[in-house]
């Protein structure tokens, strides 16, 4: 069974440590528990090998792309993707893929997402 260490762990590992943190700060008065399942969720999906973390984190971002209005989450979990060693190139593609299947506004916000989270980066 997967442990909340071992999720805090994995989640440090592939969203940063700073990043890691704001989620439970930002759920410590509101909802511990959810902090809890979040790292149970990155444990387990560690432990998993089926797939590689670069795998999954483009599920993530193509699930949060097509969710809609998700900012704060595509932009952790797009440097969960650079910390696991997917590239911008391969983020933006990604993004541009989703277009058939979900049209025209998700992908734009999602682009406009990453070029704001590209930008913060370069600063």
């Amino acid at each position: 069974m997967v442990k909340y260490a071992s999720g805090l762990k994995a989640r440090e590992e592939i969203i940063g440590q700073a990043a890691s943190e704001m989620v439970t700060q930002s759920l410590k008065d509101i909802s511990p528990v959810m902090d809890d399942y979040i790292k149970l969720t990155f444990g387990q999906m560690k432990a998993d090998e089926t797939l590689d973390l670069k795998q999954r984190e483009l599920i993530v971002l193509t699930t949060l792309l097509t969710q809609g209005d998700t900012a704060p989450q595509l932009k952790i979990h797009m440097q969960g993707a650079l910390n696991v060693g997917l590239s911008k190139a391969e983020i933006i593609e990604t993004f541009v893929q989703c277009l058939p299947y979900v049209g025209f506004p998700k992908v734009m916000n999602a682009l406009t997402v990453a070029k704001d989270f590209f930008a913060e980066k370069e600063d």
